[in-house]
Protein backbone atom coordinates (compact mmCIF):
# COMPACT_ATOMS: atom_id res chain seq x y z
CA UNK A 1 0.00 0.00 0.00
CA UNK A 2 1.21 3.34 -0.88
CA UNK A 3 2.45 6.00 2.21
CA UNK A 4 1.29 8.53 -0.12
CA UNK A 5 -1.06 11.47 1.70
CA UNK A 6 -3.09 13.50 -1.22
CA UNK A 7 -1.94 17.66 -0.09
CA UNK A 8 -5.66 18.15 0.14
CA UNK A 9 -6.46 15.52 2.57
CA UNK A 10 -3.65 16.91 4.27
CA UNK A 11 -5.13 20.67 4.17
CA UNK A 12 -7.90 19.12 5.26
CA UNK A 13 -6.84 17.67 8.61
CA UNK A 14 -4.84 20.68 9.47
CA UNK A 15 -7.39 22.69 8.82
CA UNK A 16 -9.89 20.40 10.81
CA UNK A 17 -7.34 20.34 13.56
CA UNK A 18 -7.28 24.40 13.37
CA UNK A 19 -10.48 24.90 13.71
CA UNK A 20 -11.21 21.94 16.64
CA UNK A 21 -8.61 23.91 18.81
CA UNK A 22 -9.92 27.08 18.49
CA UNK A 23 -13.35 25.80 18.83
CA UNK A 24 -12.14 24.22 21.92
CA UNK A 25 -10.47 27.40 23.46
CA UNK A 26 -13.75 29.52 22.47
CA UNK A 27 -15.46 26.66 24.86
CA UNK A 28 -13.26 26.79 27.22
CA UNK A 29 -13.62 30.60 27.50
CA UNK A 30 -17.16 30.36 27.86
CA UNK A 31 -16.91 27.75 30.78
CA UNK A 32 -14.28 29.36 32.87
CA UNK A 33 -15.37 31.45 35.77
CA UNK A 34 -14.77 34.87 35.82
CA UNK A 35 -12.75 36.47 38.24
CA UNK A 36 -14.52 38.53 40.40
CA UNK A 37 -13.22 41.56 41.86
CA UNK A 38 -11.92 41.99 45.78
CA UNK A 39 -11.93 45.28 46.44
CA UNK A 40 -15.58 47.59 45.44
CA UNK A 41 -16.51 51.15 45.79
CA UNK A 42 -20.02 51.89 46.40
CA UNK A 43 -21.14 54.24 43.87
CA UNK A 44 -25.17 54.82 44.79
CA UNK A 45 -28.12 52.66 45.51
CA UNK A 46 -31.26 51.01 43.34
CA UNK A 47 -34.16 53.74 42.37
CA UNK A 48 -35.83 51.82 39.93
CA UNK A 49 -36.56 47.86 38.93
CA UNK A 50 -38.44 47.21 35.44
CA UNK A 51 -39.56 43.62 34.39
CA UNK A 52 -40.49 43.35 30.62
CA UNK A 53 -42.65 40.14 30.10
CA UNK A 54 -43.45 40.88 26.66
CA UNK A 55 -40.97 41.99 24.44
CA UNK A 56 -41.52 45.54 23.54
CA UNK A 57 -44.40 45.72 25.55
CA UNK A 58 -44.41 48.03 28.85
CA UNK A 59 -42.85 47.39 32.13
CA UNK A 60 -43.85 45.58 35.40
CA UNK A 61 -42.45 47.93 37.61
CA UNK A 62 -41.10 46.29 41.24
CA UNK A 63 -39.21 46.41 44.59
CA UNK A 64 -38.04 43.17 44.84
CA UNK A 65 -36.96 40.58 42.37
CA UNK A 66 -34.87 37.34 41.99
CA UNK A 67 -32.19 37.13 39.76
CA UNK A 68 -31.51 34.16 37.34
CA UNK A 69 -29.26 33.42 34.22
CA UNK A 70 -32.43 34.61 32.10
CA UNK A 71 -32.84 38.08 33.81
CA UNK A 72 -35.28 39.28 36.77
CA UNK A 73 -38.17 36.85 38.34
CA UNK A 74 -40.99 37.42 40.48
CA UNK A 75 -42.57 34.06 39.96
CA UNK A 76 -43.97 33.40 36.58
CA UNK A 77 -43.02 37.06 36.10
CA UNK A 78 -40.02 36.52 33.98
CA UNK A 79 -38.32 39.24 32.08
CA UNK A 80 -38.35 38.66 28.26
CA UNK A 81 -39.65 35.49 27.89
CA UNK A 82 -43.12 36.36 25.60
CA UNK A 83 -42.68 38.16 22.14
CA UNK A 84 -45.10 38.88 19.32
CA UNK A 85 -44.51 37.34 16.09
CA UNK A 86 -45.58 37.41 12.72
CA UNK A 87 -46.98 35.17 10.15
CA UNK A 88 -43.55 34.34 8.98
CA UNK A 89 -42.71 33.54 12.64
CA UNK A 90 -39.82 36.69 13.12
CA UNK A 91 -40.04 38.63 16.15
CA UNK A 92 -41.45 42.20 15.52
CA UNK A 93 -40.75 44.78 18.34
CA UNK A 94 -41.87 48.20 19.13
CA UNK A 95 -39.21 50.04 16.66
CA UNK A 96 -41.91 48.97 13.71
CA UNK A 97 -45.01 48.62 16.11
CA UNK A 98 -44.94 51.17 18.63
CA UNK A 99 -48.43 49.91 19.63
CA UNK A 100 -46.82 47.43 21.47
CA UNK A 101 -45.24 50.16 23.79
CA UNK A 102 -49.08 50.68 25.34
CA UNK A 103 -49.72 47.20 26.12
CA UNK A 104 -49.50 46.43 29.71
CA UNK A 105 -49.05 43.45 31.04
CA UNK A 106 -49.25 41.77 34.59
CA UNK A 107 -48.71 38.27 36.09
CA UNK A 108 -51.02 36.93 38.69
CA UNK A 109 -49.64 33.47 39.82
CA UNK A 110 -49.24 31.76 36.46
CA UNK A 111 -52.09 34.06 34.80
CA UNK A 112 -50.54 36.71 32.83
CA UNK A 113 -53.00 39.76 31.98
CA UNK A 114 -52.77 42.17 28.98
CA UNK A 115 -54.37 45.67 28.61
CA UNK A 116 -54.15 48.26 26.54
CA UNK A 117 -56.49 51.45 26.49
CA UNK A 118 -57.98 50.76 23.15
CA UNK A 119 -58.39 47.03 23.96
CA UNK A 120 -60.40 45.24 26.29
CA UNK A 121 -58.21 42.76 28.73
CA UNK A 122 -57.82 39.44 27.90
CA UNK A 123 -55.93 36.96 30.14
CA UNK A 124 -53.47 33.67 28.95
CA UNK A 125 -52.92 31.14 31.85
CA UNK A 126 -48.77 30.16 31.09
CA UNK A 127 -49.22 27.02 33.13
CA UNK A 128 -51.84 25.80 30.66
CA UNK A 129 -49.42 26.59 28.09
CA UNK A 130 -46.99 25.16 28.85
CA UNK A 131 -48.91 21.94 30.07
CA UNK A 132 -51.21 21.97 26.96
CA UNK A 133 -49.15 22.88 23.78
CA UNK A 134 -45.53 21.25 22.02
CA UNK A 135 -42.48 23.32 21.49
CA UNK A 136 -41.95 25.19 18.29
CA UNK A 137 -39.90 27.41 16.56
CA UNK A 138 -39.52 31.31 16.32
CA UNK A 139 -36.66 33.64 15.03
CA UNK A 140 -35.13 36.32 17.70
CA UNK A 141 -32.26 37.85 14.88
CA UNK A 142 -31.98 35.17 12.69
CA UNK A 143 -31.75 32.46 15.28
CA UNK A 144 -34.27 30.07 16.17
CA UNK A 145 -35.61 29.93 19.84
CA UNK A 146 -37.93 27.35 21.22
CA UNK A 147 -41.29 28.50 22.02
CA UNK A 148 -44.84 27.81 22.77
CA UNK A 149 -47.75 29.61 21.32
CA UNK A 150 -50.49 31.10 23.71
CA UNK A 151 -53.30 30.21 21.43
CA UNK A 152 -55.61 31.26 19.25
CA UNK A 153 -57.43 34.18 21.83
CA UNK A 154 -54.29 35.90 22.50
CA UNK A 155 -53.02 35.90 18.37
CA UNK A 156 -56.23 37.36 17.75
CA UNK A 157 -55.92 40.27 20.38
CA UNK A 158 -52.89 41.08 19.10
CA UNK A 159 -54.06 41.14 15.88
CA UNK A 160 -56.76 43.65 15.79
CA UNK A 161 -54.08 45.86 18.19
CA UNK A 162 -52.10 45.70 15.51
CA UNK A 163 -53.69 45.54 11.92
CA UNK A 164 -57.63 45.13 12.98
CA UNK A 165 -57.72 41.92 11.57
CA UNK A 166 -57.41 38.52 13.03
CA UNK A 167 -54.63 35.48 12.96
CA UNK A 168 -51.73 37.57 11.61
CA UNK A 169 -49.56 37.23 14.74
CA UNK A 170 -48.98 35.41 17.24
CA UNK A 171 -48.51 35.65 21.38
CA UNK A 172 -45.12 32.94 22.36
CA UNK A 173 -43.66 32.14 25.17
CA UNK A 174 -39.70 31.00 25.94
CA UNK A 175 -39.78 27.05 26.41
CA UNK A 176 -36.54 26.86 28.53
CA UNK A 177 -34.82 27.45 31.18
CA UNK A 178 -31.55 27.75 29.32
CA UNK A 179 -30.50 30.93 27.75
CA UNK A 180 -30.47 31.35 23.73
CA UNK A 181 -27.88 31.06 22.13
CA UNK A 182 -25.17 33.91 21.30
CA UNK A 183 -26.07 35.86 18.31
CA UNK A 184 -23.43 35.71 15.62
CA UNK A 185 -20.30 37.66 15.85
CA UNK A 186 -21.09 38.32 19.25
CA UNK A 187 -17.96 37.43 20.78
CA UNK A 188 -16.16 38.89 18.20
CA UNK A 189 -15.20 41.84 21.08
CA UNK A 190 -17.24 41.41 24.20
CA UNK A 191 -16.80 38.92 26.54
CA UNK A 192 -20.42 37.21 26.51
CA UNK A 193 -20.85 33.36 27.90
CA UNK A 194 -24.04 30.73 27.23
CA UNK A 195 -25.61 32.25 30.87
CA UNK A 196 -25.58 35.74 29.06
CA UNK A 197 -27.75 36.27 26.36
CA UNK A 198 -31.33 35.83 28.17
CA UNK A 199 -34.31 34.52 26.87
CA UNK A 200 -35.68 37.02 23.99
CA UNK A 201 -33.62 40.01 24.98
CA UNK A 202 -31.99 41.70 22.17
CA UNK A 203 -28.10 40.96 24.19
CA UNK A 204 -27.98 40.23 27.64
CA UNK A 205 -30.12 38.94 30.45
CA UNK A 206 -29.34 42.49 32.53
CA UNK A 207 -29.69 46.33 31.72
CA UNK A 208 -29.02 49.42 33.51
CA UNK A 209 -28.90 52.93 33.08
CA UNK A 210 -27.35 55.87 35.34
CA UNK A 211 -30.64 58.88 35.89
CA UNK A 212 -27.64 61.41 36.32
CA UNK A 213 -26.65 60.13 32.36
CA UNK A 214 -30.12 60.56 31.43
CA UNK A 215 -30.46 64.23 33.20
CA UNK A 216 -27.42 65.72 31.59
CA UNK A 217 -28.71 64.05 28.02
CA UNK A 218 -31.99 66.21 29.19
CA UNK A 219 -30.41 69.54 29.65
CA UNK A 220 -29.02 69.28 25.86
CA UNK A 221 -32.52 68.52 24.47
CA UNK A 222 -34.99 71.01 23.98
CA UNK A 223 -38.33 70.89 26.08
CA UNK A 224 -40.61 68.74 24.02
CA UNK A 225 -37.92 66.40 22.83
CA UNK A 226 -36.77 65.50 26.95
CA UNK A 227 -37.03 61.68 27.69
CA UNK A 228 -37.05 59.17 30.94
CA UNK A 229 -35.49 56.05 31.67
CA UNK A 230 -38.52 54.56 30.23
CA UNK A 231 -36.97 55.24 26.56
CA UNK A 232 -33.94 53.16 27.62
CA UNK A 233 -35.95 49.91 28.86
CA UNK A 234 -33.43 49.22 31.64
CA UNK A 235 -34.38 46.50 34.22
CA UNK A 236 -32.35 49.02 37.07
CA UNK A 237 -32.31 52.46 37.55
CA UNK A 238 -29.54 54.02 39.86
CA UNK A 239 -29.04 57.28 41.24
CA UNK A 240 -25.74 58.30 42.87
CA UNK A 241 -22.94 58.42 40.28
CA UNK A 242 -21.89 61.57 38.03
CA UNK A 243 -23.13 61.22 34.54
CA UNK A 244 -21.64 58.76 32.60
CA UNK A 245 -19.19 57.53 35.64
CA UNK A 246 -20.83 54.23 34.32
CA UNK A 247 -18.20 54.06 31.28
CA UNK A 248 -15.28 53.04 33.30
CA UNK A 249 -16.80 50.41 35.60
CA UNK A 250 -16.23 46.71 34.58
CA UNK A 251 -18.47 45.24 36.83
CA UNK A 252 -21.73 46.12 39.51
CA UNK A 253 -22.68 44.86 42.95
CA UNK A 254 -26.19 46.04 43.83
CA UNK A 255 -26.65 44.43 47.10
CA UNK A 256 -25.05 40.85 47.29
CA UNK A 257 -25.52 40.19 43.34
CA UNK A 258 -22.76 40.46 41.25
CA UNK A 259 -22.54 41.49 37.67
CA UNK A 260 -19.94 41.44 35.18
CA UNK A 261 -20.62 44.28 32.39
CA UNK A 262 -20.32 42.85 29.05
CA UNK A 263 -20.64 45.73 26.82
CA UNK A 264 -22.28 49.49 26.81
CA UNK A 265 -25.59 49.38 25.56
CA UNK A 266 -25.94 50.83 21.88
CA UNK A 267 -29.07 52.44 21.02
CA UNK A 268 -31.64 52.74 18.26
CA UNK A 269 -34.83 54.27 16.88
CA UNK A 270 -36.88 52.48 19.63
CA UNK A 271 -35.52 55.14 21.79
CA UNK A 272 -37.07 58.14 20.12
CA UNK A 273 -40.62 56.14 20.24
CA UNK A 274 -42.62 58.17 23.31
CA UNK A 275 -43.51 55.22 25.67
CA UNK A 276 -46.71 56.86 26.75
CA UNK A 277 -48.02 57.38 23.81
CA UNK A 278 -46.33 55.17 20.62
CA UNK A 279 -45.52 58.58 19.06
CA UNK A 280 -42.35 59.05 16.74
CA UNK A 281 -39.99 62.00 17.80
CA UNK A 282 -40.30 64.05 14.68
CA UNK A 283 -36.61 65.39 15.36
CA UNK A 284 -35.37 61.82 16.01
CA UNK A 285 -34.44 62.39 19.31
CA UNK A 286 -32.74 61.29 21.81
CA UNK A 287 -30.68 59.34 19.39
CA UNK A 288 -29.81 62.74 17.42
CA UNK A 289 -28.63 64.15 19.99
CA UNK A 290 -26.67 61.20 21.58
CA UNK A 291 -24.97 60.59 18.51
CA UNK A 292 -23.00 64.12 18.75
CA UNK A 293 -21.38 62.99 22.04
CA UNK A 294 -21.81 58.88 22.67
CA UNK A 295 -20.57 57.27 20.35
CA UNK A 296 -18.28 54.02 20.38
CA UNK A 297 -14.59 54.91 21.38
CA UNK A 298 -12.66 51.95 19.99
CA UNK A 299 -12.76 51.22 15.91
CA UNK A 300 -14.02 47.39 16.27
CA UNK A 301 -16.58 48.88 18.41
CA UNK A 302 -18.17 50.40 15.46
CA UNK A 303 -17.39 47.95 13.04
CA UNK A 304 -20.03 46.39 15.48
CA UNK A 305 -22.70 48.95 16.23
CA UNK A 306 -21.98 51.52 13.39
CA UNK A 307 -22.83 55.34 14.56
CA UNK A 308 -25.49 54.04 17.42
CA UNK A 309 -24.61 55.97 20.59
CA UNK A 310 -24.47 54.59 23.68
CA UNK A 311 -26.84 55.02 26.90
CA UNK A 312 -27.02 52.48 29.59
CA UNK A 313 -25.15 49.11 30.23
CA UNK A 314 -25.30 45.21 28.99
CA UNK A 315 -24.33 42.78 32.04
CA UNK A 316 -24.74 39.24 32.82
CA UNK A 317 -24.97 37.89 36.28
CA UNK A 318 -21.37 36.19 37.72
CA UNK A 319 -22.52 35.48 41.26
CA UNK A 320 -24.99 32.74 40.63
CA UNK A 321 -28.84 32.39 40.31
CA UNK A 322 -31.43 33.19 43.36
CA UNK A 323 -30.36 36.05 44.73
CA UNK A 324 -32.41 39.16 45.69
CA UNK A 325 -31.95 42.71 44.83
CA UNK A 326 -34.97 45.51 46.01
CA UNK A 327 -35.42 49.21 45.88
CA UNK A 328 -32.69 51.32 47.72
CA UNK A 329 -29.98 48.73 47.59
CA UNK A 330 -26.59 49.94 47.52
CA UNK A 331 -24.94 49.09 44.41
CA UNK A 332 -20.82 48.89 44.45
CA UNK A 333 -18.95 49.23 40.95
CA UNK A 334 -15.22 47.95 40.42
Amino acid sequence: MSNYVPLYVTATVTAAGVLGGAYLAYRLAQDKPTKLPETWERVGVLKTINVYPIKSCAPVVLNTVECTYLGCRDGWLRDRVLMVIDDKRNFITARAYPELLQVFPSVKNSVLTLSHPNMESMHVNLAEVVALHKPEKAVVWGDQVPVYDCGWEASEWFSRLIDRASGGYRLVYYTVDNCRKLRKNANKIYKFTKNDTGALPDETSFNIVNEASIDDLNTRLAPDSRVSQRNFRPNFVMTGPQAYDEDKWKFLKIGENVFEIIKPCFRCVLTTIDPETGVRNSKTEPLTELKKYRQAESVEERKTCGNSPRMGLQMALRSGPGGKISINDPIYAA
